[in-house]
């Protein structure tokens, strides 16, 4: 059996209509919601291999602080968009699955687009120095599926932080407005977890690592109907693609 019908299968015996119905309710109220049975689990261990590997050939550090999220910090190693398509054939093809994506769009009640810009199809990350952190931000894109290869224990940091249905401003972030005027959500995770979020209008951070731990994880991001024509895709604050980028700040941790 090739693995587009491994998916299929796996999807079809893991999920009835009323665990659907639950995930989409649930991903509409919080804008996030885990999905760790969402493949195979031989498909997910060779999918961590890829991002173990990826990562062992292809980091890149980033310590910077971002304008267009009122200045909030990035303090991690990153494997870039283009490394990652031209090094793993195997995560290009499990992104734009038509099983893997159809199920999503079910709990999404949205179609998703493969069709992003070249830079922000995936994004690996690994965070695994003290301070290290992905500060408050939302995605420019609708949404994004991210795979937990590692997870440092709660009292190390790591876990993330969200406030669902709030909106990115580029000019006028306002953030700790946001964070004074709504709950915000903690959750932590576990090493084989995956979760889908509603990037572009789910305000989130990773809370900062207190020790030495390590965090990694792939982002895998899809376009919905509405992404197409943003005019805040034109924003110089692609920080993690140019490290010159004219929004992005270098600063050391």
């Amino acid at each position: 059996m090739n693995t587009s019908s491994q998916i299929q299968k796996h999807l079809e015996d893991n999920f009835t209509k009323n665990d659907i119905i639950d995930l989409r309710q649930e991903f509409s109220r919080n804008g996030l919601v885990k999905v760790p049975k969402l493949v195979p689990e031989e498909i997910k261990a060779t999918v961590h291999k890829e991002i173990l590997r990826l990562l062992d050939d292809h980091t890149e550090r980033r310590d910077i602080t971002l304008e267009t999220t009122d200045n909030t910090p990035r303090h991690l190693n990153i494997v870039k968009s283009d490394t990652i398509k031209a090094h793993s054939p195997m995560l290009v093809a499990l992104r734009e699955n038509d099983h893997f994506l159809n199920f999503l769009g079910h709990i999404t009640e949205e179609t998703l687009h493969p069709e992003v810009t070249e830079d922000e199809e995936f994004v690996i990350t690994r965070q695994d120095r003290p301070g290290d952190t992905h500060g408050w931000h939302w995605g420019d894109y609708s949404f994004a599926l991210i795979w937990i290869v590692k997870m440092p224990p709660v009292k190390a940091g790591g876990m993330l932080q969200c406030i669902p249905h709030t909106y990115w401003n580029k000019e006028n972030a306002r953030i700790n407005q946001y964070i004074c005027d709504n709950p915000i959500r903690t959750y932590s995770f576990v090493a084989g977890d995956i979760y889908l979020l509603k990037a572009d209008t789910t305000l989130h951070r990773t809370v900062p690592l207190t020790e030495p731990a390590t965090r990694i994880m792939l982002n895998m991001t899809w376009a919905s109907e509405r992404d197409y024509g943003k005019l805040s895709l034109q924003e110089d604050d692609r920080w993690w693609e140019n490290t010159q980028a004219s929004k992005a700040h270098q600063n050391a941790t």
